[in-house]
């Protein structure tokens, strides 16, 4: 019988890209939390926010409402696509 090789754990310990953990600022902090967290969190987050407060358009469940937290963070629009928001959103990070 041919001996295994086990897994070697990944050495790469270094965030980069949607991995590296961003600090949102007081605007985007007050809808998903002030801790810093990767771009995948935030969007998560976002998700989860505009999901339990039933914000997205009913007939075009690609569009957001903006309440009155999220208002700021889409820079005073009341509805914006989801692929606009997150490039909104990016504009409330800073590494």
């Amino acid at each position: 019988m041919a001996d295994k090789k086990t897994a070697q754990p990944s050495k790469k310990t270094s965030g980069g890209g949607f991995s590296a953990p961003l600090q949102p600022d007081a605007a985007l902090a007050a809808v998903i939390g002030s801790e810093p967290m990767p771009r995948t969190e935030v969007t998560k987050r976002i998700w989860d926010y505009v999901k339990k407060n039933n914000l997205q358009d009913p007939n075009d469940k690609r569009t957001i409402r903006a309440d009155a937290k999220l208002k700021p963070v889409f820079d005073g629009k009341d509805a914006v696509s989801m692929f606009e928001m997150t490039k909104l959103v990016n504009n409330h990070l800073k590494k």
